[in-house]
């Protein structure tokens, strides 16, 4: 996962294949990073619905957020919470 050329300008207009994406790559890192319980939330992504989907991203973001080494995760999750609105 790489962020090297992210700018401050975000996409709001993700769907929901376009957050899967970006929960692949978190749970990528995480299993990379020795955090196989964040990796667990993402899961088999298309079993879930909106609403658990987005239990998920709020509960990872919550649990990782106190932990700025793994800021890129965090800033993937803080992209994904922007756009869970536009879950189907």
């Amino acid at each position: 996962m790489t962020n090297q050329y992210e700018t401050l300008r975000w996409p709001t207009n993700l769907d929901r294949a376009g957050i899967e994406e970006r929960l692949v790559q978190v749970r990528d890192y995480a299993l990379a990073n020795g955090l196989p319980e964040l990796a667990a939330r993402f899961e088999k992504l298309s079993t879930l619905t909106a609403g658990q989907l987005g239990g998920a991203v709020l509960g990872a973001l919550n649990s990782i957020q106190k932990f700025p080494e793994h800021r890129q995760a965090i800033t993937q999750l803080e992209m994904v919470a922007m756009n869970l609105k536009n879950l189907k």
